[in-house]
Parts: C-alpha cells; sequence; structure tokens
C-alpha cells in the first residue's frame, strides 16, 4: 500500500486521477526556507522530509513498516521572491498583485521514500497572469479559495480566470506534477491505474 504524506485534497485527487490505491499519512513538517537555500532546493528539501516523516509516523505506529510514502511540495516563485500560502487579505492582495501581468514559475517537488531508499523530482511550470485590480483580489480572497494556496491562488478553481498561460505541468501548478509522480511509481514498481479494473 502507498501512502500520502499530505492532507491536500488537491493531491489526492490527483493519485485518484491515475489510480493510484493509497491511504493518507499525516504528518506536520515546518515549512520555513534556509537563508542560502535556492527555491528549488527548498521545495525538494519539504518534500523529502515529508516523506521522510510519513514513513518515520508509519513505523512508529507499527503499520506499513516497508511501504512506500509519498511527499510532495508546491511553492510559486517570482522575481525570486517565493509565494507560499498567504497569512491573510493583506498579504494574499499583495501576493496577487505582486502577480498581476507578470510571468511567475511553480515549482512543485514529489519525493518517493521507502525503507532507506528515497528519490525526489521536480517540476517547474511557467504561468503568466492578465493583469489584476485590487478589488477582484480583494473579492477573491473572499470567496476562501486561496487561503492554503502556495502563490495565493488555485488554478484548477476560481483562480484559473486570472491565468492568461502556462508553459509547462498543469498538475505540477495544482500539486503533484504527474509525470514526475509516474516517473517515480515506475522507479519503485509500483502500479498505476490499480482502481480502474485494468491491472
Amino acid at each position: 500500500m502507498l501512502y500520502l504524506a499530505s492532507k491536500s485534497p488537491r493531491r489526492a485527487q490527483l493519485l485518484r486521477q491515475i489510480g493510484v490505491s493509497f491511504d493518507v499519512v499525516d504528518v506536520d513538517v515546518e515549512e520555513v526556507p534556509g537563508a542560502t537555500e535556492s527555491p528549488g532546493d527548498y521545495v525538494k528539501r519539504l518534500a523529502e522530509a515529508k516523506a521522510k516523516a510519513g514513513a518515520e509516523r508509519l513505523s512508529m505506529l507499527q503499520i506499513g513498516f516497508d511501504a512506500p510514502v509519498i511527499g510532495a511540495d508546491t511553492i510559486g516563485v517570482c522575481e525570486g521572491r517565493i509565494l507560499e500560502k498567504p497569512a491573510d487579505e493583506d498579504a494574499a492582495v499583495a501576493m496577487l498583485q505582486h502577480l498581476s501581468g507578470r510571468i511567475h514559475q511553480v515549482l512543485s517537488a514529489v519525493s518517493l521514500c521507502r525503507r532507506r531508499e528515497q528519490s525526489t523530482r521536480l517540476s517547474v511550470t511557467s504561468v503568466k497572469f492578465r493583469p489584476l485590480s485590487e478589488s477582484e483580489c480583494r473579492v477573491y480572497w473572499r470567496t476562501g479559495e486561496p487561503r492554503d494556496k502556495a502563490g495565493g491562488y488555485g488554478i484548477q478553481g476560481l483562480g484559473a480566470v486570472f491565468v492568461e498561460s502556462i508553459n509547462g505541468s498543469y498538475s505540477g501548478v495544482v500539486g503533484l506534477p504527474i509525470e514526475e509522480t509516474i516517473a517515480l511509481l515506475r522507479d519503485f514498481n509500483i502500479p498505476w491505474w490499480t482502481t480502474t479494473g485494468w491491472r
């Protein structure tokens, strides 16, 4: 059985979309970038830490001792500034205004851990926003959608209206890059499409 070290409903939905059978393990990992850490190194470190924490929790609970655990993390980056989840309305509005009319990158890392073996992959997608007014940013905040979203928006939801174009992985922007995830599942001999009855 594969375990997902995330409470994100979006990551769970993406795994279900490709027919992966899994359970969820709850983990708590501090998300603070190092002073000299690059955005790519930061997001990979968090994905790895979540996968390891999930494996350690399963071991502590004496369930799934040899089970593979997948961890993931997603951040936005614009002009060198890391954009994570906004703390409040003003932070969200400032974040969205910073993205307005600009191209930013969404970095999404996925890591798979089984016993002492671990592998990590990184997806980088460029997203261009159309110009946004402050008023629509505030209205968007009040929908509740951006509160738990890296970069302050959800491309799979109401925030789709902000996006002019993307170059890269749509699923990576949502929170779990499918191409990189499949590569890891293949490396660890973990099947997909299992819930479709095909395998």
